[in-house]
């Protein structure tokens, strides 16, 4: 028995074995083949497609989407092409669409082709676009806003279609670096101002589309565009058509102020770029364009070269030899002020060789003037630096202004010398007034008290203006303009007139115009995305340093509009040192600041959560009036922020119990998180308007009363509160 064989063991040749073993690999292989094939989708893709089916409040029109869960790419859902993993078309215009596009945009990397037509979609066009995308149609929806900056990245875009909406504000400088463009529409809108300059690097765009906005100034930058197809009708565009513009096949120019008359004289010739002929044309063809001769027959060139074509040639080569001694020239003088940095010169050619340097760095000035990292101005004043060197000075620009540049006289008159009666505020670094101009405009100016001004130079308070004037968006109070004269430092902003925040939430003196829920909940997004704006979308970023509900103005519809943006760059910034302008923020301080003087975004993070807070509670962040226990608001509030109980008796009285109790507890928890005492576990801006865009969404409207509509509250039995 010891040597036969079990019932379980058998024997196989090795032969056999391996054609067994080569079987079974074969039918494996089979099974696995559907599981191979349906390969699951991009996580990212799938939170991103999730948010943006959410946003558009779930509609039954786009089949088998999911708000959570679900595989696109395996299952097909409307609208939506993927390759392999990634989905990179997503389609599904005309489905009368509502609700927003979602904030999570930027999660598809490998989307391409992006439409959205013939919706009803309204809200802001998100500053986070598809960063690889080549196609984006969002033509005939109800977005408003602005274009967002991140379109500045999209470098593989050729097609942008955004008409026949309600765009505003000036179209964004955002065009420098997208060379692809093919098409470009822009119609039906409300643009105003000028065309940007960066249009012009636009070199292979072929259509324009800017019909029936309210657009103004020149159609220049145009000129060195290969465009078939342009309509500029219907805008306030003025001056001479550029000539150049004529040729172009499907040009449509009506209801304009264009000059009549001959056009001025062309500015000097200049090469146009290699690839692209004179008249904006590219031709091809040997003989095409060849001029006849005076006797009719062909021209000699094929017979040999012509004595034009010999002399041309002589003339390039000595052009030649002339760059190439320009460039040892160039080289040679590079060496010898490589250790100092400046232009030295010695004997008697000193003066004028400094000044033909100076001339030629002003001039590389003015040809890299229009690179900026937010927005470029039409036209630009240049904010100049002074390098001391060893035998001088170099000038070298900083960055450029887009404000307008004001005189203390004109600010005088504006504000009748800046008198009691036009005072409207005073600020962290001076007084503001309102100013009256000739035009009927209103503006706020601050009179910078130049003690507590830590910059004093000129060109610094210049660069710090620069920066604080390219700040675009709708929830930011605009910088128009400055005024830097005889020792005076003022800068002019939009005028709010409907007070502050803080003045509505605390000074009420009409209990009917209290702020209703719904108004609350918008304002803290609007603040938010201004915060996120600042945080996410400049680049470098902005730290606010001043965040609080005093500065939070409020227009007559009740759109938030943060102030005193890029302040902080004119007050002390080293640490520990805490300016008296700051004790009235105390109660908005973040730990870390009050401990090291450390001041980053997320000590506005933590900030924004007192406003919300304020807006919860309708207390001031620091009352001495109440009893030690409830005088600084974080503490008092933070331990009853997950109590529901609690949570309803620390609302604000003026609601009247009107405010939906599932909205009130989710606005509670973004408190929590943005007030945490490590900068570290607060979230960052984007989060926090994400989360509250979710708050709105998820929230249904219960009943709608002509004055929620005003976003003021009434009284009325509590089970008809307005829900957002």
């Amino acid at each position: 028995m010891a040597g036969k064989p079990s019932a379980l063991s058998f024997c196989v040749p090795r032969s056999s074995l391996t054609e067994l073993l080569f079987l079974l690999f074969f039918l494996a292989s089979i099974f696995a083949l559907p599981l191979l094939v349906q390969c699951n989708t991009d996580p990212s893709d799938v939170q991103a497609l999730q948010v943006i089916y959410t946003s558009l409040n779930s509609p039954s029109q786009l089949t088998n989407w999911k708000s959570n869960g679900g595989d696109p790419c395996a299952e097909s859902w409307k609208g939506v092409t993927c390759e392999g993993s990634a989905v990179v078309s997503i389609q599904i215009s005309g489905l009368g669409l509502s609700g927003t596009m979602g904030y999570m945009l930027s999660n598809l990397m490998s989307l391409r082709t992006f439409d959205l037509s013939d919706n009803n979609i309204h809200d802001s066009i998100p500053y986070q676009l598809p960063p690889n995308i080549t196609s984006l149609n969002l033509a005939r929806n109800n977005l408003s806003g602005n274009l967002p900056y991140s379109i500045s990245s999209m470098f593989s875009i050729t097609y942008l279609n955004v008409s026949r909406n309600s765009l505003s504000q000036s179209v964004g400088d955002v065009f420098s670096n997208l060379s692809l463009f093919t098409t470009l529409d822009l119609s039906f809108n409300n643009f105003s101002g000028d065309l940007p300059s960066s249009i012009s690097s636009l070199s292979n765009l072929s259509t324009l589309n800017v019909q029936n906005n309210q657009l103004t100034g020149s159609l220049d930058v145009l000129t060195g565009l290969p465009l078939t197809t342009l309509n500029v009708a219907n805008n306030h565009f003025s001056g001479w058509i550029p000539q150049e513009l004529n040729s172009i096949p499907n040009f449509i120019y009506d209801g304009n102020s264009f000059d009549n008359g001959p056009a001025p004289p062309s500015p000097p010739y200049t090469p146009p770029p290699p690839g692209r002929s004179h008249n904006n044309r590219s031709h091809s063809g040997s003989g095409a364009h060849s001029p006849p001769s005076s006797n009719g027959q062909s021209s000699e060139s094929d017979k040999g070269m012509s004595v034009g074509a010999i002399i041309g040639i002589i003339m390039g080569c000595v052009f030649m030899l002339l760059l190439a001694l320009l460039a040892v020239v160039f080289c040679i003088r590079k060496n010898k002020r490589k250790d100092t940095g400046v232009i030295v010169s010695q004997g008697s050619r000193s003066a004028g060789t400094n000044d033909i340097n100076m001339d030629i760095q002003e001039q590389r000035v003015k040809n890299i003037a229009a690179v900026t990292d937010l927005k470029p101005p039409p036209a630009e004043k240049l904010v100049v630096e002074r390098l001391q060197g060893n035998s001088g000075s170099i000038k070298r620009m900083k960055s450029p202004i887009t404000a307008t540049s004001y005189t203390v006289a004109s600010l005088q008159t504006a504000t009748n010398s800046f008198s009691q009666e036009f005072l409207i505020g005073e600020g962290s670094l001076g007084r503001v007034y309102k100013g009256e101009f000739p035009n009927g405009k209103a503006m706020a100016i601050k009179k910078i008290d130049n003690a507590a001004l830590s910059l004093q130079e000129e060109d610094n308070f210049l660069e710090a203006v620069s920066n604080m004037s390219r700040l675009r968006h709708p929830n930011i109070v605009s910088l128009v303009g400055y005024c830097s004269e005889h020792g005076q430092r003022l800068l002019v902003y939009e005028y709010i007139g409907n007070g502050s925040l803080h003045d509505m939430l605390h000074f009420a003196d009409d209990g009917s115009k209290t702020l209703s829920w719904n108004a609350r909940v918008r304002v803290a997004l609007g603040t938010a995305r201004a915060l996120e704006y600042l945080h996410e979308v400049c680049l470098p970023s902005v730290v606010h340093r001043n965040f609080k509900s005093a500065n939070i103005l409020v227009d007559e519809e009740l759109n938030p509009h943060l102030s005193d943006c890029g302040l902080a760059a004119l007050t002390p910034n080293t640490e520990r040192q805490v300016s008296t302008q700051m004790v009235g923020s105390f109660g908005y301080s973040a730990p870390e600041f009050a401990l090291s003087g450390v001041y980053t975004v997320k000590s506005d993070v933590y900030s924004f959560g007192v406003v919300m807070l304020e807006l919860l509670t309708g207390r001031k962040p620091l009352d001495s009036s109440r009893v030690r226990s409830e005088q600084s608001l974080v503490r008092w509030a933070t331990p009853q922020l997950h109590d529901i109980d609690a949570l309803a008796k620390m609302v604000d009285p003026a609601l009247n119990g009107m405010y939906p109790a599932k909205s009130l507890s989710r606005f509670a928890d973004i408190i929590a998180l943005c007030v945490q005492p490590e900068p570290e576990f607060r979230p960052p801006m984007s989060e926090v308007v994400q989360a509250l865009v979710r708050l709105v969404q998820r929230a249904s409207v219960v009943k709608r009363h002509s004055s929620d509509e005003s976003g003021f509250a009434y009284k009325t039995p509590e089970h008809e509160a307005i829900n957002l």
